[in-house]
């Protein structure tokens, strides 16, 4: 049975993402926003908006039964949750699927499973993924966490069993460290995810983070749609994005897409997901998986010719994958620059009331924000408003291209990070594509001095 009308989960650029796609396949729209967010580009678009509470996400984007009494009085038959938010929420998918809504994304046991880090782990391992050497679980006991990093050679790094965003790791260089830095570790963990549980791993000097696409249909046939290079980082957090990497070979995309497919049909996993890995000296290492839409989804999009979230809908609704593994082809290259309401020197967030607004153009140009001239960039959510994606035949051309069109990029009173931007696509090591997850933080610590 065919998807009716879809409730956007959502806020932002990947509310507007959803409902573009919907729209394209003849799917009606029910957008939910806070009070901050009634005037939003996709709140005017949908074909009926919902308010279901006040700024704060806990109040409102977090709102359970906010969000499924707006399903209910929308009559929608499905939810789309976009990223972020209760995107990976197991509960809230089961909740979901409980009222006789289609959930648009993982089964929920998938969900739990992949958004427990040991469990995640322990899984990939036993569908066949190249592991970080580490720890098979949860470390309590100090005796076996010193046999452990012995085992796997110093340093080792220590990190939170929930949760993400650097916090809750710790990196330790020596046996004397150990101790302290395994309670440390737990008591942040404890406090922001409220889980002191804490696993090690070998610590990598120097790797490339890089993620697998793939996608399932939840009956056992899985696809991947390549890699992309998600190495330019600050703090955790993903600056600028490109597909395919420069330092994947085909022969090496050919052998990972393999195992990340036969993995993911493994599992009978449905829709939508992401591998990521760290990558060193050719050898790839699992580290987690995103089951949900990733933010730069869509420089996989400009170099496969695939539309993501519409296959996310389309395998919501049971009519399993519409492509075959070889009918996928890999062309030509695609960036995409995080555009964010922030001081470029600072990182300190500028939200506020833009002035004047134009959008970059031309030629395999694409801009993802819901921004316009007079909008109120609010202040109480990430301070990404536009995802600027180009995409070439060569590396060199779609850089030259994206240089281009961050130069006609204008959006005035508020600040933005265009510069960094520019000055990234200058640097000699970012041209020649020799970067790694600590590149960025580094060159920002030489700007600075």
């Amino acid at each position: 049975m065919g998807i009716e009308k879809i409730l956007i989960a959502n806020r932002g650029e990947i509310a507007l993402r959803i409902h573009r796609a919907a729209h394209e396949m003849g799917i009606k729209t029910v957008a939910v926003h806070s009070t901050a967010d009634a005037d939003a580009m996709h709140v005017r678009l949908a074909d009926e908006a919902i308010c279901i509470g006040p700024p704060a996400a806990k109040d409102s984007y977090l709102n359970i039964p906010a969000i499924i009494s707006a399903a209910e009085i929308s009559h929608a038959d499905a939810i789309h949750p976009g990223y972020g938010f209760l995107s990976e929420n197991a509960q809230f998918a089961e909740i979901v699927e409980s009222h006789g809504i289609a959930f648009i994304g993982p089964k929920p046991e998938h969900i739990r499973t992949m958004g427990d880090k040991v469990m995640a782990k322990k899984t990939a391992g036993e569908l066949g993924l190249p592991l970080v050497p580490g720890s098979e679980g949860a470390v309590s006991e100090i005796t076996e966490a010193k046999k452990i990093a012995e085992e796997v050679g110093y340093p080792v790094i220590i990190k939170a069993a929930s949760g993400g965003g650097g916090r809750g790791m710790k990196v330790c260089n020596s046996p004397d460290e150990l101790e302290t830095l395994i309670q440390q570790a737990g008591s942040e963990a404890k406090a922001a995810f409220g889980d002191a549980t804490v696993y090690i791993e070998k610590y990598l000097g120097n790797p490339r983070h890089i993620e697998f696409q793939v996608f399932g249909d939840g009956e056992g046939t899985a696809i991947h749609l390549g890699e992309r290079d998600c190495s330019l980082q600050r703090r955790h957090q993903k600056v600028l994005e490109e597909a395919p990497s420069p330092v994947i070979s085909a022969e090496e995309r050919a052998r990972m897409g393999d195992i990340v497919a036969k993995a993911m049909a493994g599992m009978g996993y449905r829709g939508a997901g992401t591998i990521e890995f760290l990558w060193e000296n050719g050898e790839f290492y699992f580290i987690e998986m995103n089951t949900r839409i990733q933010v730069e989804h869509p420089v996989t999009e400009m170099i496969t010719g695939f539309d993501l979230v519409r296959e996310q809908i389309r395998v919501a609704e049971g009519r399993g994958l519409s492509v075959t593994q070889e009918m996928l082809e890999f062309r030509g290259h695609s960036m995409e620059c995080r555009i964010n309401a922030e001081d470029a020197r600072t990182f300190v967030p500028s939200p506020g009331k833009i002035g004047h607004y134009h959008a970059a153009g031309g030629m395999h140009v694409r801009v993802d924000s819901g921004m316009y001239s007079g909008y109120s960039v609010p202040p109480y959510y990430d301070s990404m408003i536009a995802k600027l994606i180009v995409y070439g035949r060569t590396r060199e051309s779609c850089m030259m291209r994206m240089r281009r069109a961050l130069e006609e990029m204008v959006i005035t009173d508020i600040k933005t990070n265009i510069p960094l931007h520019q000055a990234l696509l200058r640097d000699p090591d970012v041209i020649n594509g020799d970067y790694t997850i600590k590149w960025l933080e580094e060159w920002l610590a030489r700007q600075e001095s």
